[in-house]
């Protein structure tokens, strides 16, 4: 909205982007509203009827309040949700602005915690992923919540923050044709991967130029149209930036009715593809189907040692085993080990980060295919040992 410069849009961003600092403030205002205006119409019931009038105008001011200010507005603003943050944003930005306002909030704020046990809430009644992960986490350990629902929460929380490139098939490990290729030799190659839908590229894998899909290609085979082009069927491709988030990219794919999108890097080449199913799995895990190969992805060998696939992203590896690999430029375990080393190596090479040693076990060609985790650098050289490139001064 603010791209398409709409009115109010600068403001509702501001609101947005750091709601646990403007949500107090606006809970405080509307607190300071409801106990005023029923202070002032006490005060004058009282005056004019007596104590008869004070108890008609509480019964009437909390249907009032209720049904006004309360019910009729929420529900309206749930209807109309753009329409009103659009016309409220810029009223609201000035009351979460107002200094006396933030100041007293705050302090009320640690007024509260002062009397709750452990710590509170620092930012008050608002809360964070972290802190919803924490109660999910909690819920589990005291059996008020399934094993399988807190897994199902993480994921979802998780879900927002995940972009394309995280659960992208990447681009080496895509299934393609060639737009020269015949709808025979075309239904071969998807049928022998067990893919229902192949994309065909022109001049080279960045460019992309449609998907083939193979119930198109057997209905053609059968009208006897097997030594025809696949371009004859083909179907055009949808395209998404390697950055785009997934939720997004699922409700693009639903809107679209695609199963099937090519994910390209900032330079417009092909960096993989994404399917709905992979988009899926984020959300409630692996989708194996009768052409899945079934391989463990985390293997804890009998030595201590975990054996972890090189495409596995570092979340997972630290959520499943319990590490703390550091994020970065990398996606992967693999990618993580390739920075460590600086080189593509060779099988059986390791590196050593914070008290872990991480071996190549299996390169295929120039990718790390399998990595070896195990505990056993020497106390005293647990840091990253990351090559020096020559002529260069090491970084304390």
């Amino acid at each position: 909205m603010v791209e398409e410069h709409k009115r109010g849009a600068s403001s509702l961003l501001k609101l947005v982007e750091h709601p646990e600092r403007n949500i107090p403030v606006i809970l405080f205002t509307l607190e300071i509203c409801t106990l005023v205006a029923a202070t002032l119409v006490g005060v004058v019931a009282d005056q004019v009827v007596g104590p008869l009038g004070v108890l008609i105008a509480t019964v009437f001011e909390v249907i009032v309040i209720f049904v006004f200010a309360e019910l009729a507005p929420k529900i309206y603003a749930v209807q109309h949700s753009e329409r009103v943050a659009l016309s409220m944003a810029p009223f609201l930005l000035t009351v979460v602005h107002f200094p006396p306002l933030r100041w007293a909030t705050w302090g009320l704020i640690k007024v509260a915690n002062f009397f709750l046990p452990g710590k509170g809430l620092k930012r008050g009644p608002y809360v964070t992923e972290e802190e919803l992960l924490a109660m999910a986490d909690t819920a589990a350990d005291e059996e008020v919540i399934e094993r399988e629902e807190r897994k199902l929460i993480h994921s979802i929380i998780d879900f927002g923050d995940t972009v394309a490139r995280e659960v992208m098939v990447p681009r080496p490990d895509m299934v393609t044709v060639n737009a020269d290729a015949t709808l025979g030799h075309a239904a071969d190659i998807a049928s022998s991967a067990g893919f229902s839908r192949v994309p065909v590229y022109g001049n080279g894998i960045d460019d992309i130029v449609g998907v083939v899909y193979v119930k198109d290609m057997m209905r053609a085979e059968r009208e006897g149209k097997a030594d025809e082009p696949v371009t004859s069927v083909m179907r055009q491709a949808q395209f998404l930036p390697e950055s785009k988030r997934v939720a997004e990219v699922m409700r693009e794919m639903q809107a679209g009715k695609q199963h099937l999108a090519i994910v390209v890097d900032e330079y417009g080449g092909t960096a993989g593809l994404i399917t709905l199913e992979d988009v899926l799995e984020e959300l409630v895990g692996e989708i194996s189907d009768e052409y899945d190969v079934e391989r463990p992805r985390v293997e804890h060998l009998d030595d201590g040692q975990v054996q972890v696939d090189g495409s596995l992203s570092i979340d997972e590896v630290n959520e499943l085993i319990g590490y703390e690999l550091p994020e970065g430029d990398w996606d992967t375990v693999g990618g993580f080990l390739y920075h460590l080393l600086g080189h593509v190596p060779e099988e059986g090479e390791a590196a050593d980060f914070d008290g872990h040693r991480l071996v190549a076990q299996k390169v295929d060609g120039r990718r790390i295919a399998r990595v070896l985790i195990g505990v056993s650098v020497p106390e005293g050289a647990a840091e990253a040992q990351i090559p020096v490139p020559d002529g260069a001064e090491e970084q304390p």
